[in-house]
């Protein structure tokens, strides 16, 4: 089982490298954004109620949240904006707004990307399977837009025992005394 682990570890890693290097004239690459592609973008028939067509989403989206929410990407671990992010508050797409996350149910799984054991309600997510480098994942997507958020694993802590392990690019953050501004 360590000998599988290690195998996959080191594939992954040459996965990523080869993805980051080989687009190096592209902007993305100009500032060192790295993402890598893992799957097609999202299925063109799958209707969610936030619609945008793929050059609007070109428009709205950096070009680092565009190749993760859009096609499916993943950024490097440990370099993101919300791995190490301790305030309180909620994290929402960055494609759609919708509220996903809460930062009470955020901790720290030692994966180098940001993990929650729950999301704020079930319906905010959808569940598809992803059958990319030869595994069986289970990807989330937000449930009004489609775009691609993570993955989730069983390996999370009690009471769900889940991981929702999610890229940074793909959520943006917004502090408690924010929130309750907002609401008045």
């Amino acid at each position: 089982m360590k000998t599988l682990v290690i195998f996959v570890s080191i594939a992954l890693i040459g996965f990523f490298l080869m993805a980051t290097h080989s687009d190096k004239g592209i902007e993305e690459h100009k500032h060192r954004e790295n993402v890598m592609t893992t799957q097609s973008q999202p299925d063109p028939d799958k209707k969610y109620p936030y619609q945008k067509t793929e050059a609007e989403w070109k428009e709205i989206l950096t070009a680092k949240e565009f190749k993760i929410l859009r096609g499916k990407g993943t950024e490097a671990p440990w370099f993101n904006e919300y791995n190490d992010n301790k305030e309180e508050g909620i994290y929402v797409c960055a494609g759609c707004g919708q509220k996903l996350y809460s930062s009470e149910h955020k901790y720290n799984s030692r994966s180098g990307w940001p993990s929650f054991w729950k999301p704020i309600a079930d319906s905010l997510v959808a569940e598809e399977v992803d059958k990319s480098y030869f595994m069986t994942r289970t990807e989330i997507v937000c449930s009004n837009c489609g775009g691609h958020l993570g993955h989730v694993f069983d390996d999370g802590p009690e009471p769900t025992g889940l991981r929702y392990c999610m890229n940074s690019a793909a959520m943006d953050f917004i502090p408690k005394d924010e929130i309750a501004s907002k609401e008045q």
